[in-house]
C-alpha cells in the first residue's frame, strides 16, 4: 500500500492535497502463514518516507510521524511552530523519528516518553518529567531526553562541574553528588553521551605524580614563595590537607612542579594560572653576548619580531596608535646593538624577554661552510694540411703587363700574387714574411718572349691540447662566493675623427672607444646545505680566452674571445662529484677550388685545383664537488691538504737552490702549525659568561690537543695539468 500527499505554494498561503501535505512512500510485504503481529512488525520496519515539509505546520509533521511510526503524541498546547524538513533519500521509520526529535531540539521543545504515550512540551519542562532514565547505553545520534548518573573515580566530581557546565545548554541538568563523589546530568542523549565521553578522559589515574606548570609571565621561585606562604598561613585543618602537597620552583625552565593528591593540585593549578598573568607595565634589561651572529644585522631583525609579536597580542591593533595598548607594549622594548662588544642590549617584559632569547638562542650557532671546487677538462686535437699549385704565364713581347693566363688560389693564406707583391717591396716583405709552409716555384722570367711561373705550396699543421682548471673557493651556508682569475682585454667599441678649429683647423683627430671586459675563469656560487648531506649549489660557472692568433691582430681590433658559461642549480651529496655540462665535438672538413673542366682531367688537372682538409676533436666537461666543513677540524684537514700540496711544489722546485746564486734559498711555506689551533674554540663550552670581574680572569677554554698535519713528504706532489 503506498500513501502519497502533495503540497503546493499559493499566494494565499499552501492549499493541502491529501492527508498528510507530504509525499509518503511505504512499501508493505505480506507474506502468507504469518500472525497478525509478525505482519504489523514487518510493514512498519519496511515504511519508507521521502519527507517534503516546507513551513508546514508542527502539528502536521506530528501527524506523519504518528502515520508511520505508531506512537500516540499527546502535544502541550504551548508547542507551536512552522518547520521545514527537506530530503531528497527516503528514509526509514527510525531514521524519520531521529530526525523529527532534531526538529524539536531546533525549536526548544522535548518529546518526553510516558508509557505507550509520547508527550511534546518546551524544554524547560522536561526536568520534572520522567524520560529515558539510566539507560545502559546512550545513544550518540539521538535528541531524546536521557538522565544519566556517572560515577567519578579518580577526581573531586564537584570540581567538574564548573568546568564543565558551560557544555551544555541553559535547559540541562547538571550536578555533583558529593558523599558518592557522582555526577547527575539530564539532557539530550546525543550531548550526554559527549559529556560521559569527555568525563571518562579527565578521570583517569595518573602514572606519573609529579606535574610541571610552564609559566610565561611570572617568576617561578615568586610564585612558590607566594603559594608556600599563602597556605603556611592557614589554619591547622588547611595545614592538614596540604600537607602530603609539594610545590618546586625549577628556575632554569621558569616551572613549577607540583606533586601530592589529584584534587589538591587540581585547586593548585587554578591558583598559579590566576598568578601567572603579565605585568601591566615594567620589565627587565638583559646583555646578551653573541658568539657567531653579527649583533646589528640581528638587533634590526629582533625589532621586526617584536612589531609582529606585539601585533599578534590580543588587545594589539595592526597599525597601533600612539595611545593605544599595543603601542605602550612596543615602547616597553628596547633592543639595540653594541657592535664593539658584538653583543645585544634588551629590555622587554618577561614573556617577550624569554621570546626574544629563544629567536636568539635558534640564531647565534656556528654555520657551516662549504668548500666548492670545479674542474674544467678540455682536451682537443687539430689536423689541417692544404695542397695546391698557382701558375702564371705572360707575355711580354706586346709590353703588356697583363697575364694571357693564370691560377691564383690561396694555399696556406699565400698566392703567387701575394708572393710576388712581397718579392717587388722588400718592405712588405719584411712586416709580413715569408708564408709558412712548403713552397716550390720555378718559372721563366725574360724581357721578351713569353715568361711563366709556377708555385707548388703544402701545408699541413697538427694541434693538440690538454687544459685542466680547478678553481676553488670556501664559502657559509647561504651566503654567495666569487672567485675570480681573469685579465681586463680592450676591446673597441668605436672609432670617430674630428676636424679641428680655430689654429687647429683642418687637422684630423681620430679617437677610439674601449670597453675592458674580464677573460678568464669566473666563478659565483651559493651553497645551502640540506638536512642530511646534501647540498644544493647555485653556480655561474664562466671560462673564457682569447682565440689563438687574436693578438696579432693590430691593436684591440676584431678580437675573438672563446666564452664558455653555466648557469644552473643542482643538488649533490657531500663530497660527490657531478658533472654540470660538457660538449664533445668531432668535425670533418674537406674543401676542393678547380677549374672547370681542366681541374677533373687526371694528372693534368692537379694544375688547375688546390684542396684542403682539416679533422677537430674537442672533449670539454665541468665538474663540480662541494665538502661540508661543520666544525674547524674539517676546515683544517681541508687547508693542510692545499697548504702542503703547495709547500711540496716549493721544495720540489730545483731543490730550493737558487741557480748562479750560491747560498740563496727559493722562497718557502713554513711547515702548517697543529689542527688544535683552527679547531672550534667553543665546541661543547655552553653560553657565553656574564662580563664580571670574575668571569674575565678565569683562564682561556683549554681543548684536546688535536693530531698533527701529516709531513710534507707524505703528502703526494701533484700532477702538472
Amino acid at each position: 500500500m503506498t500513501i502519497s500527499t502533495t503540497r503546493t505554494r499559493r499566494k494565499g498561503g499552501l492549499r493541502t492535497a491529501g492527508p498528510l501535505l507530504c509525499v509518503l512512500a511505504m512499501t508493505l510485504t505480506w507474506s502468507s502463514g504469518q500472525t497478525q503481529q509478525q505482519q504489523a512488525q514487518q510493514q512498519q520496519q519496511a515504511q519508507t518516507i521521502t519527507p517534503n515539509f516546507k513551513d508546514a505546520d508542527l502539528a502536521l509533521v506530528v501527524q506523519a510521524v504518528q502515520s508511520i511510526t505508531g506512537k500516540t503524541f499527546i502535544i502541550d498546547p504551548r508547542v507551536r511552530a512552522q518547520v521545514t524538513i527537506l530530503s531528497s533519500t527516503p528514509m526509514s521509520a527510525d531514521a524519520f523519528y531521529n530526525a523529527f526529535l532534531s526538529v524539536l531540539q531546533v525549536h526548544d521543545f522535548v518529546a518526553v516518553p510516558s508509557g505507550n504515550v509520547v508527550k511534546i512540551v518546551p524544554a524547560q519542562n522536561s526536568r520534572w518529567m520522567p524520560g529515558n532514565d539510566l539507560p545502559n547505553q546512550v545513544s550518540p545520534s539521538s535528541d531524546e531526553i536521557v538522565t544519566q548518573v556517572i560515577q567519578v573515580k579518580n577526581v573531586n566530581a564537584a570540581n567538574l562541574v564548573p568546568a564543565l557546565r558551560p557544555l551544555l545548554p541553559q535547559g540541562a541538568h547538571f550536578v555533583a553528588h558529593q558523599s558518592s563523589n557522582t555526577l547527575i546530568i539530564s539532557d539530550r542523549a546525543s550531548n550526554v553521551n559527549r559529556m560521559m565521553r569527555i568525563i571518562q578522559r579527565i578521570d583517569q589515574a595518573g602514572d606519573e605524580e609529579v606535574e610541571i606548570i610552564r609559566l610565561e609571565n611570572a617568576s617561578a621561585a615568586e610564585i612558590v614563595r607566594v603559594v608556600n606562604t599563602l597556605y603556611s598561613a592557614a589554619g591547622p585543618q588547611q595545614e592538614a590537607g596540604v600537607a602530603s602537597t609539594k610545590v618546586v620552583a625549577d628556575d632554569r625552565t621558569n616551572s613549577v612542579l607540583l606533586s601530592g593528591e589529584k584534587n589538591r593540585r587540581l585547586q593548585l593549578r587554578a591558583l598559579i594560572a590566576h598568578l601567572d598573568t603579565p605585568l601591566e607595565a615594567g620589565g627587565d634589561t638583559q646583555v646578551r653576548y653573541l658568539r657567531y651572529a653579527d649583533a646589528e644585522s640581528i638587533a634590526g631583525k629582533l625589532k621586526e619580531q617584536i612589531t609582529g609579536i606585539v601585533q599578534a597580542t590580543p588587545g594589539g591593533a595592526p597599525a597601533a596608535s600612539p595611545g593605544s595598548a599595543s603601542a605602550g607594549a612596543d615602547r616597553s622594548v628596547s633592543i639595540w646593538s653594541d657592535t664593539q662588544n658584538n653583543a645585544l642590549i634588551v629590555t622587554a617584559p618577561p614573556k617577550i624577554m624569554r621570546s626574544i632569547m629563544s629567536v636568539v638562542d635558534k640564531l647565534d650557532i656556528r654555520r657551516p661552510q662549504v668548500l666548492i671546487e670545479a674542474i674544467l677538462v678540455e682536451i682537443s686535437a687539430t689536423k689541417a694540411s692544404e695542397l695546391g699549385v698557382n701558375w702564371a704565364i705572360a707575355n711580354t713581347d706586346s709590353n703588356s703587363t697583363v697575364p694571357i693566363g693564370t691560377w691564383n688560389q690561396p694555399v696556406g693564406n699565400a698566392s703567387i700574387g701575394s708572393i710576388a707583391a712581397a718579392i717587388d717591396n722588400p718592405a712588405l716583405l719584411a712586416s709580413t714574411g715569408l708564408p709558412t709552409g712548403l713552397t716550390l716555384g720555378a718559372g721563366r722570367f725574360l724581357d721578351n718572349g713569353t715568361n711563366f711561373a709556377v708555385i707548388l705550396r703544402a701545408l699541413r699543421g697538427d694541434g693538440n691540447s690538454n687544459i685542466l682548471q680547478t678553481p676553488s673557493i670556501t664559502t657559509l651556508d647561504n651566503e654567495e662566493a666569487e672567485i675570480k682569475v681573469a685579465q681586463e682585454v680592450p676591446f673597441v667599441t668605436g672609432q670617430f675623427t674630428s676636424t679641428g678649429s680655430g689654429s687647429n683647423n683642418g687637422s684630423v683627430n681620430p679617437f677610439q672607444t674601449i670597453q675592458r671586459e674580464e677573460v678568464g675563469t669566473i666563478l659565483k656560487i651559493t651553497p645551502q646545505i640540506n638536512e642530511g648531506d646534501s647540498v644544493t649549489l647555485k653556480i655561474e660557472q664562466e671560462s673564457s680566452d682569447l682565440a689563438p692568433g687574436a693578438t696579432a691582430s693590430s691593436g684591440a681590433v676584431d678580437l675573438i674571445t672563446n666564452k664558455r658559461t653555466i648557469n644552473t642549480k643542482v643538488m649533490v651529496e657531500d663530497g660527490g662529484i657531478i658533472v654540470l655540462g660538457g660538449l664533445i665535438r668531432d668535425a670533418a672538413i674537406e674543401s676542393e677550388s678547380r677549374v672547370p673542366v681542366l681541374g677533373a682531367i687526371p694528372i693534368i688537372g692537379e694544375l688547375f685545383r688546390t684542396r684542403s682538409g682539416s679533422k677537430e676533436k674537442r672533449n670539454l666537461m665541468v665538474f663540480i664537488r662541494p665538502t661540508i666543513l661543520r666544525d674547524g677540524v674539517k676546515a683544517a684537514i681541508e687547508t693542510n691538504a692545499k697548504y702542503n700540496v703547495m709547500r711540496n711544489q716549493q721544495l720540489e722546485r730545483r731543490g730550493g737552490k737558487v741557480n748562479l746564486l750560491p747560498g740563496e734559498r727559493q722562497p718557502l711555506l713554513p711547515p702548517i702549525e697543529e689542527l688544535s689551533r683552527y679547531a672550534d674554540p667553543t665546541a661543547g663550552a655552553g653560553p657565553p659568561p656574564a662580563n664580571t670581574d670574575e668571569t674575565q680572569a678565569q683562564p682561556p677554554l683549554q681543548t684536546a690537543p688535536l693530531p698533527a698535519a701529516p709531513p710534507p713528504e707524505t703528502v703526494p706532489p701533484p700532477t702538472n695539468p
